[in-house]
């Protein structure tokens, strides 16, 4: 298992700024970071981060969203077009950073909405949108984690049912499934149902409050969470995404107006030492295998067998000669 931290708790740019926090990052145990790739017009930055990363031993992992104006199941072909260019942009800009996984909700327009639920041909430009783009992120060498939203945010998928059929015709090694837990907080009756129903496609985790606070401290069925995960055997990314008040760009959509833990250093350290414990409580430590023997060892075992045999013949010959030295002594005496 793999855990991360979602730097969308301090800021949504990567600037120099953010080395410390970085550092801190590493000093308290993550091991990787999920980037904000949000601007893409800058390649060359993301490459930067990329090798300041590797430097400082942090995998990455890169998210993404898409506006109104580049909405895939949009019925403007234009806009569908557009939402397919940018995605790919995206998927450069995460390469770049050495990311593996580009996750998010990238398959449709955050915070748009037509009053109704998605249309058969929303769906369809949706499924042929998405192939388009994982067959350029099969290029690129970065896999989709598509993630479902609550219906407060969107009315595309809204259920790890919906979004484990919409990656089966989808049908592409590279457009996989991320489930959130604060979003099937809200929309699932069921957690372990959600997801086993994602077990096919699930390549990434985000760890969220109910609140969007520290993990492990509000009402998310924790639980559930943990041992349906384990039952499954996931063992990739745990990504711990939260939200406060550094970013005012954010607030209209995580709204959030108040500061919910003590200081963001404390918030990352609870929820590693959280997550590392459940982990730990259902995972077994993979069973290292035997080390061969060291070559000294192996020819102080070979000369130890031979000293051996040598006594053991030595013992035999010894044994064999003492009757005759016996009958020698006796005819001796009787003389």
């Amino acid at each position: 298992m793999k855990y991360g931290m979602n730097l969308l708790l301090w800021t949504d740019t990567l600037t120099d700024a953010m080395l410390p926090l970085l550092e801190e990052l590493k000093e308290i145990g993550y091991d990787a970071v999920e980037l904000p790739c949000f601007d893409l017009d800058d390649l060359d930055n993301y490459r930067k981060w990329g090798k300041r990363l590797d430097e400082l031993g942090l995998e990455r992992t890169g998210t993404a969203i898409r506006g109104p104006d580049a909405n895939m199941i949009s019925p403007d072909p234009e806009v569908r077009r557009r939402g397919i260019e940018q995605n790919k942009r995206n998927l450069d800009c995460c390469a770049a950073a050495g990311c593996k996984i580009m996750a998010g909700p990238f398959h449709s327009a955050l915070g748009v909405f037509t009053g109704r639920g998605p249309t058969e041909d929303e769906w369809r430009w949706g499924v042929e949108a998405m192939r388009e783009v994982a067959e350029y992120a099969d290029q690129v060498g970065v896999t989709l984690a598509l993630e479902y939203l609550n219906r407060f945010e969107c009315y595309f998928l809204n259920s790890a049912a919906d979004l484990a059929r919409f990656c089966a015709e989808v049908n592409h090694p590279r457009c996989r499934a991320m489930y959130d837990t604060f979003h099937s907080h809200i929309e699932e009756k069921n957690t372990t149902k959600a997801i086993l129903a994602l077990k096919d496609y699930l390549v990434h985790v985000h760890i969220s409050e109910n609140d969007r606070s520290t993990p492990g401290q509000g009402n998310v069925r924790w639980q559930e969470t943990f041992d349906a995960l384990a039952k499954i055997k996931y063992d990739g990314f745990l990504v711990v995404e939260a939200f406060g008040l550094a970013l005012d760009k954010l607030v209209p959509a995580t709204k959030i107006w108040r500061r919910m833990y003590e200081n963001e250093r404390q918030l990352a350290t609870d929820a590693l030492r959280f997550m590392k414990r459940e982990v730990a409580k259902r995972w077994k430590k993979p069973t290292k295998p035997a080390k061969a023997p060291a070559k000294a060892a192996v020819k102080a075992t070979k000369a130890a067998a031979k000293t051996k045999s040598a006594k053991t013949k030595t013992a035999k010959t010894t044994t064999a000669q003492t009757p005759k030295t016996k009958a020698k002594t006796s005819r001796s005496k009787s003389r």
